[in-house]
């Protein structure tokens, strides 16, 4: 049966969460680190490491969190209620991490990341899920999750004209309380958007009932599902790229562009991704989503070795660079997950149950996990190469740590798009697999009737 097209205004209430969602990524990935490392003084290799084993927990959590949702609706309908028991987690854990009491051990901030990664989990992977089973039009989706990923980059320069603020302002411990603005930004508006996105979005579609799978059945894609398995390998990539080029930005910005005001920079940045986003819906109905995907990912990887042509100290340049790099900040994640949409309607087709959560767990966890290793791997390799954070740097140091910054993103993004090359799902494939579904849906009601 054909759905109607979703309002705006819903769409706008539906993504509001992502806002205080992105505005925790962020300093999670850029801020916290260097905080952690520098003020809190535990070190460039103990951070790197208490990340990455952080991140790498949700290993077990992210494809426990997708069956349990799958497996356990609710009243409310099979997401909300998640979000929604996410809150409490989220906001306790954000408060320790975000305003923490000098002197802090690496044993608290990873049991405080550890909790904050299961909140983050349980809000994430839901929203996402419930995104994708808002519509089931090939192009619905991409801009269900335009409008997710839309308020994903919103929120980031929204949470970033706190840290502008506060380094034009200056004081005593700059680093310390542009952290703890960030936190109480996610802490007041978190409860707000999820309260507001409950009440006025509903559930829309088939409320289903419990899907009796074994456990087994989780990893069962990985095996069988070729499209998911090439969105996920692409997706990692992309996740080791993003948090690379997050977890070095500070350091770049500040040690070899050699700005002053490296928030503004990120602000412009992040501005530019968002105005790349309806481009990019607009592309994907054009060329298809994952021909889209092939061509932001090879415009990604040509354009930033531009990096290198930016002089010293010149800021406007750095914006100009920055700006058509923006394309990278939103355009991949709205063709993932738009495509893994289309993906879950072939597991769908192929064995009878909707698993969703779990599809966009996987989803997760393979981005998550490319971001923890990229933490690690990066931190090592500057610890390696002899660059030091807050001391005088070698010139070998610095051009080491251009180099690295620079050539990440470019491997990264080239490898995205040879796997996603010819891949298989287009729009005609998508909706014969839809046709196929509301058949045997009509014909098992029709039995169900005559019983």
């Amino acid at each position: 049966m054909a759905q109607d097209r979703i309002p705006t205004w819903q769409l706008a209430a539906f993504a509001g969460p992502a806002v205080p969602m992105a505005a925790m990524g962020l300093p999670i990935s850029v801020y916290l680190p260097q905080f952690y490392a520098e003020q809190m003084g535990l070190g460039l290799a103990a951070v790197g490491t208490v990340f990455m084993i952080a991140r790498l927990w949700d290993v077990v959590t992210d494809p426990m969190m997708g069956v349990i949702s799958d497996r356990f609706p609710s009243r409310w309908g099979r997401r909300r209620h998640w979000i929604a028991a996410s809150v409490p987690i989220v906001l306790l854990s954000a408060w320790m991490l975000f305003m923490p009491s000098a002197p802090s051990s690496s044993l608290y901030l990873f049991a405080w990341m550890f909790i904050l990664y299961i909140g983050f989990t349980m809000a994430s992977l839901n929203h996402m899920a419930w995104g994708a089973e808002l519509h089931e039009d090939y192009d619905q989706r991409s801009r269900i999750m335009g409008f997710r990923e839309g308020f994903v980059i919103l929120g980031v320069p929204v949470v970033l004209l706190i840290p502008v603020a506060i380094e034009q302002l200056g004081g005593a411990n700059v680093e310390a309380d542009r952290v703890a603005a960030m936190g109480w930004f996610i802490i007041v508006l978190l409860p707000i958007t999820v309260a507001i996105a409950v009440w006025k979005v509903p559930e829309f579609g088939e409320l289903s009932q419990k899907q009796e799978l074994p456990l087994r059945e989780a990893v069962r894609p990985l095996l069988n599902n070729r499209p998911l398995q090439r969105v996920i390998a692409s997706d990692f990539l992309s996740g080791f790229s993003g948090a690379a080029l997050g977890s070095m930005f500070l350091f770049q910005a500040t040690y070899v562009l050699q700005i002053g005001v490296p928030s503004v920079l990120l602000l412009i940045y992040f501005f530019a991704g968002l105005g790349f986003v309806p481009v990019v819906v607009k592309l994907s109905y054009r060329l298809g989503k994952h021909q889209a995907l092939v061509a932001a990912a090879l415009f990604n990887a040509l354009m930033v070795p531009t990096l290198f042509l930016i002089p010293p100290g010149n800021f406007y340049a750095a914006a100009a660079v920055f700006t058509f790099l923006g394309v990278n900040v939103g355009s991949v994640t709205i063709l993932y997950r738009s495509i893994l949409a289309d993906v879950a309607d072939i597991d769908e087709l192929e064995t009878g149950h909707r698993r969703t959560g779990l599809f966009y767990a996987l989803m997760t966890l393979t981005s998550k996990t490319g971001g923890a290793i990229a933490v690690g791997v990066v931190f090592w390799t500057l610890s390696l190469i002899g660059f030091v954070p807050g001391a005088e740097n070698t010139e070998a140091a610095i051009r080491g740590l251009s180099i690295v910054f620079v050539a990440t993103p470019m491997i990264c993004n080239f490898g995205v798009a040879a796997i996603m090359w010819g891949f298989p799902l287009d729009k005609d494939m998508q909706e014969d697999v839809r046709r196929q579904l509301e058949e045997r849906a009509k014909t098992a009601e029709a039995a169900a009737a005559t019983d």
